[in-house]
């Protein structure tokens, strides 16, 4: 007889595989049978279409009136130095979300991406190629740089910038792909369980984890409006995610460290197995581990804040809770 439930499964599991600097697979599981794609539909559309990027969507060209003229001695026309400038993607510095910058140039020269980058502003395809001068040209140009979401065609922005400036389409998505596949998985003697697999992809303006917890933050933005009748107690995801991810790297054995063979070897007879145990030990509890001397000492402090930790970090209540039950089941 199938066993009768009162509530479905919540999952319990979640991976991240970081690909490389701008893209990631987000990993979960395990699901009721239809729980999966239920969730990740939604999640995708948010990821594709409610990332905060930044974004050109105004220019102000000495010497050019409007998209379709040229500059003396600059090998494109005004239409493609717009165009190339779509492949430009910036950062604003500083938390700023609006800013005006201005450029100089003069030839001869191949004007990249990376010559755009400043104090206001960072360039994340600093090979993009922009313009080439000639020994005759002079290039100066401004430019309105801002933080927002989705796409904003150049006819919504042209009301709102000075006649001197030229109305660009602003795409601000910083999320290049966003895809899921949804896979079978054992629960028990159960194999109709689901995993859901994220491959996230992004320009570098923000990395591919920072854009799936924004989708999270609109996700329940937009499902609190049930929240103001209905009380509904449920933990937060957006941490859940950062402590999963964080207690999944603390529960790391200790050779992930990369450490030499005296240091090991110093901490492995002390019967410490896990990242995590050193992280919870005051630096004179480290200190203090038999016959580890300064070097070695020093030789893990390193290793550890190159992994993203320090000794005697305070760790989030939930996440020392559980990588002590780790510990204590070793």
């Amino acid at each position: 007889m199938k066993k009768i439930k009162t509530t479905p499964l919540a999952p319990q599991e979640f991976e991240v595989e970081q690909i490389s600097e701008n893209e990631a697979n987000v990993i979960a599981y395990p699901f009721e049978t239809g729980y999966a794609v239920s969730l990740a539909h939604p999640l995708r559309r948010f990821l594709l279409s409610s990332s905060v990027g930044y974004a050109p969507y105004a220019i102000k060209i000495e010497g050019a009136k409007h998209e379709f003229d040229s500059v003396r001695g600059m090998l494109e026309d005004i239409s493609d130095f717009i165009l190339n400038l779509k492949d430009v993607r910036f950062k604003l510095l500083d938390g700023t979300t609006d800013v005006e910058v201005e450029y100089n140039f003069a030839g001869p020269c191949e004007i990249k991406g990376s010559d755009l980058s400043g104090d206001a502003v960072e360039v994340v395809t600093p090979d993009a190629h922009l313009a080439t001068l000639n020994e005759e040209a002079t290039l100066n140009f401004s430019l309105k740089i801002a933080q927002g979401i989705g796409y904003v065609p150049s006819e919504d922005i042209i009301d709102e910038v000075s006649d001197d400036y030229i109305a660009l389409d602003a795409y601000f998505t910083p999320v290049k792909s966003a895809t899921y596949k949804i896979e079978n998985v054992l629960v028990e003697d159960n194999p109709n369980f689901e995993k859901v697999v994220f491959s996230i992809k992004t320009d570098g303006q923000i990395s591919p984890i920072d854009a799936f917890k924004n989708s999270l933050e609109v996700m329940y933005a937009q499902l609190g409006v049930f929240n103001s009748e209905i009380s509904i107690k449920s933990p937060s995801t957006i941490e859940r995610v950062e402590e999963s991810a964080e207690l999944k790297k603390l529960t790391q054995p200790i050779d992930t460290l990369g450490l030499s063979a005296r240091s090991y070897n110093c901490l492995d007879r002390s019967n410490i197995k896990y990242v995590g145990e050193i992280v919870m030990m005051s630096p004179n509890d480290l200190k203090n581990v038999k016959n580890l001397g300064k070097k070695s000492y020093d030789e893990i402090v390193e290793k550890l804040n190159e992994y993203g930790f320090e000794v005697g970090s305070k760790l989030p209540e939930e996440v020392e809770s559980a990588l002590k039950k780790k510990i204590e089941a070793k």
